[in-house]
């Protein structure tokens, strides 16, 4: 078993998890804690140890059976020196060295990349990218996000930050994003977008099932009250749907993947958000590009962050990851 199996931290906002995961995918062992970003990233990191050291006694692994540590990370991030540079859901991540505060207290080596493209490596791994590439994934939840796979790796750029799709300017001159930009697809598309832009609409038009919730209405009021005819709520699915796909095909246009994988939570809507998006992406697409790319769901569901994170280390362990170059 050595050097087969890596352990994996998912460093969330909201929750922090740690597996120990075999290079087959299998999770020999897990634990999820609340996050608790209040404390600063110290305590965090604490924790991050304290469920490895637990996991590793679960499975009754020694540390010289392990072959390293793979993070995902909200961004943006250095993989090469394992930095994290004030993450918008992480308060007092200020050039953090991550990588060496880890190995410092696990012995290990640790490999750290931006969360969006742990999923993505994941979902090519094992989920609904298998054998897929070029691949682009796109997460559709608090914030968006985005991994591209090419070459049977993640494309990472010129710093190791590219494939931010959540940032692709949809609409010039638009919404205020959390970027500091205008117009991004994530200042659209998010489920915090999507409630944001109703509660907006809530003040220029209360007739509306979405103002009679007793509470500031959320992305999946929108979509369940859209489904059951309800006006405004329709209008902003149908808004969201538009720059989506606009986002969509932006991103086909420029790499023409085999497959576009999406995850996430807003994902949830199921049909309601893959059979009208991809009639809006097939009417924009160029037609040959459009012909070559199938638009899916993401396959792994709340595995995903052990799974990215453990596929960070495979991938960049000596070439354990299948597919890896």
């Amino acid at each position: 078993m050595p050097d087969d199996v890596v352990l994996a931290i998912d460093v969330g906002g909201t929750k922090s998890a740690v597996g120990l995961v075999r290079r087959d995918g299998e999770v020999l062992s897990s634990r999820r804690r609340p996050a608790g970003v209040e404390r600063g990233p110290l305590p965090m990191i604490g924790d991050y140890v304290e469920m490895a050291r637990e996991v590793m006694a679960d499975a009754r692994l020694p540390t010289s059976d392990i072959r390293g540590v793979g993070v995902g990370c909200g961004g943006p991030l250095d993989p090469n020196t394992g930095m994290v540079y004030s993450p918008a859901n992480l308060p007092g991540w200020d050039e953090l060295p991550l990588a060496s505060l880890l190995e410092g207290n696990l012995g290990l080596p640790v490999w750290i990349d931006n969360d969006a493209n742990a999923a993505a490596l994941a979902e090519y791994w094992l989920g609904a990218g298998r054998g897929c590439d070029p691949m682009i994934y796109f997460t559709i939840s608090t914030g968006v996000g985005g991994g591209v796979i090419l070459g049977g790796t993640v494309y990472r750029g010129a710093t190791g930050n590219a494939g931010e799709l959540g940032h692709m300017i949809v609409q010039a001159g638009g919404r205020r994003c959390n970027c500091g930009s205008r117009g991004c697809l994530e200042a659209y598309c998010s489920g915090t977008s999507i409630a944001a832009r109703a509660q907006e609409a809530l003040a220029r038009a209360s007739e509306s099932a979405l103002g009679r919730l007793g509470r500031p209405p959320r992305a999946e009021d929108v979509i369940a009250l859209a489904k059951q005819g309800d006006a405004l709520a329709g209008q902003l699915w149908n808004e969201t749907l538009d720059f989506l796909a606009a986002g969509v095909v932006s991103a086909l246009h420029a790499f023409e993947p085999r497959t576009i994988v999406l995850g996430g939570g807003v994902t949830r809507a199921g049909q309601d958000l893959f059979a009208p998006l991809q009639e809006r992406v097939d009417a924009l697409a160029m037609p040959r590009l459009a012909a070559s790319t199938k638009i899916v769901g993401a396959e792994l569901g709340d595995d995903v962050g052990i799974l990215g994170a453990a596929a960070v280390a495979l991938s960049r362990g000596e070439g354990l990851f299948p597919g890896a170059r």
